[in-house]
């Protein structure tokens, strides 16, 4: 393949895992490797809202009323900003799709548009040892900085190396908080996990260190362009 095919490979991904996965720090990773965008449901309905656009006034009225944004709005802001330049290598969906009519919908978009069927991975890790993770973190009310008791402890015990400050659990990094958060999980994303195993979903052991979960997902993906990498 020469420089010019390369440049023009677009690479679309999907990353599923659980609250504590550390799915963040791999999203992170892939957005710098192919330097294109991580595009997340929350975000983009922040941005539509702070607009005022159509389709964020749709959602700020419904969300005022203290109901759920359904797919009717969801769908088209994933839609409209994933058609922005900075799309057009590829990108990372984050959160998205949550659901199997938001699964749906994405394959039928993206055949539609001629792009290519996204590459989806899972960052699988059993529930026990996501609550010790979680459960495990301590944060400094003062500057915010987070700890972990089993991987990345302070200096001393319970306090914050920067300030001195006591640190503290957070109200949602309970045992009882994250398994709920565990239970919606699964049942939400259960379904979606399924609709793309006929396509072959990749799943990554996230009990692993970061590099080895990082190198295996790199296995996984079409090497990155020269022009998407170049610095």
């Amino acid at each position: 393949m020469g420089w010019g095919e390369a440049a023009e490979v677009i690479v679309i991904i999907l990353l599923f895992g659980p609250p504590g996965c550390g799915k963040g720090t791999q999203a992170a990773f892939i957005t710098r490797r192919y330097r294109f965008p991580a595009v997340s449901t929350g975000e983009v309905l922040r941005a539509e809202v702070k607009a005022e656009t159509d389709l964020g006034k749709a959602a700020s009225a419904i969300m005022a009323a203290g109901g759920l944004v359904g797919d009717d709005v969801i769908n088209p802001m994933v839609a409209k900003r994933i058609a922005q330049p900075d799309c057009a290598r590829g990108f990372l969906l984050d959160g998205y799709p949550r659901t199997v009519p938001q699964a749906e919908f994405l394959t039928e978009l993206l055949a539609a548009r001629g792009l290519p069927k996204p590459v989806a991975i899972h960052i699988d890790v059993p529930a026990a040892a996501i609550v010790a993770r979680i459960t495990s973190r301590r944060q400094c009310p003062a500057c915010g900085k987070i700890y972990n008791t089993i991987s990345q402890p302070p200096l001393v015990e319970g306090i914050c190396d920067a300030d001195g400050t006591a640190l503290i659990t957070r109200a949602d990094d309970t045992e009882e908080v994250v398994r709920k958060r565990l239970r919606a999980y699964e049942e939400a994303t259960g379904p979606v996990i399924e609709y793309y195993r006929r396509d072959g979903i990749h799943r990554v052991d996230g009990t692993r260190t970061p590099t080895e979960i990082r190198q295996e997902i790199e296995g996984l993906l079409p090497p990155a362009s020269s022009a998407a990498t170049a610095q």
